[in-house]
């Protein structure tokens, strides 16, 4: 609560300089008389005090006009978040490769990897992954976001939406191999520029993951595709996904066996491609190091957010006003009737 013009509170003073001198200044109206025997033994008439009950009402009445000329005001602040959000693709490998298993380096013995698979602690590169996103899109609520999964050719899974929920449903059905074993880096480069280059957004990003060298043979080159998107301003960060304390499941004549794997994308071209858009790149050695990476991308692309404030406030002084003219009229009415005083 506060007041407009709190220095109007200064009638205060008068006010209850004038109730002091009512009360103990001011003489009585009175008449000379030679006993007041005959007044004591009829108990009529109001005695004591220059303040009767209609003076206190109008002096109550006053006070809560000065509060009403001070204008008493109760705000509310409110904030209004106007968030201007990117637009990010999210292109990620779904060639076989991606279900080999990363295997931390404090996992030395069969006993501890056979515990960490049954209690669900080691994931393969593509689940890994799958809940890295789901975080990194959840965090991201103003931000349009689409997905490409690619093997040797992409796939568009979604365009860029904000409708996060229908996003993560068709991510989290992602599987390793489920579009081939070949990894073409051009093609999710090039449906990620298209998908974008219509965006209103004033900034725009594609995302690509892959544990994988480019060994497909396109009518353009990844770094061709890398000079298209910045043309159009489209930054590419890459994330090279896996290490070489990795295992994965090969089907043998004797059944599915876990053989050793070694991580095999090419550094130097993701490391070019993000150069050439302005982006950065990222080496995502196992689960924990995903994590980083994506936090760190989540720091980086910043959405803007203005956060305008106001201050909507309840005036009381129409209240007050309404309260201390009808105790002016009661004490006016008392003062006239019921409590009409005679010299």
């Amino acid at each position: 609560m506060i007041f407009e013009y709190p220095w109007l509170l200064l009638l205060l003073i008068p006010l209850a300089l004038l109730v002091w001198y009512r009360m103990f200044l001011q003489k009585q109206p009175s008449i000379r008389v030679s006993t007041l025997q005959p007044m004591s033994e009829s108990g009529s008439g109001h005695r004591g005090g220059g303040m009767n009950l209609p003076a206190w009402i109008m002096v109550a009445a006053g006070i809560l006009l000065i509060a009403a000329a001070a204008r008493p005001r109760l705000g509310i602040e409110q904030v209004v978040i106007k968030a201007q959000g990117i637009d990010i693709m999210l292109a990620i490998d779904l060639s076989g490769s991606m279900q080999a298993i990363d295997v931390p380096r404090d996992i030395t013995t069969a006993e501890q990897f056979n515990r960490a698979m049954k209690s669900g602690e080691l994931k393969n590169r593509l689940d890994i992954a799958k809940l890295e996103l789901v975080k990194f899109v959840e965090k991201r609520p103003n931000d349009r976001i689409g997905l490409i999964g690619f093997a040797r050719l992409p796939y568009n899974i979604s365009p860029p939406t904000l409708d996060h929920a229908w996003l993560i449903q068709h991510l989290e059905k992602l599987q390793p191999g489920m579009i081939g074993d070949s990894t073409g880096i051009a093609g999710p480069i090039a449906s990620g520029v298209s998908r974008l280059e219509d965006s209103k957004s004033k900034r725009r990003v594609i995302v690509l993951f892959t544990d994988g060298a480019n060994n497909v043979d396109a009518r353009i080159s990844p770094i061709q595709a890398a000079d298209v998107a910045k043309e159009m301003g489209i930054v590419i960060y890459t994330v090279g996904i896996g290490s070489n304390h990795a295992i994965a499941p090969v089907s043998t004549p004797f059944g599915t066996e876990l053989v050793p794997v070694e991580g095999s994308y090419d550094e130097a071209l993701l490391k070019n491609i993000a150069a050439t858009t302005g982006g950065q790149f990222y080496r995502a050695y196992d689960a924990k190091g995903l994590a980083e990476v994506m936090d760190e991308i989540n720091q980086m692309e910043k959405t803007v957010i203005e956060q305008p404030k106001f201050i909507d406030y309840k005036e009381y002084a129409p209240l007050l006003s309404g309260i201390a003219l009808a105790l002016l009229l009661l004490g006016f009415v008392l003062d006239n009737t019921i409590c009409l005083r005679l010299p």
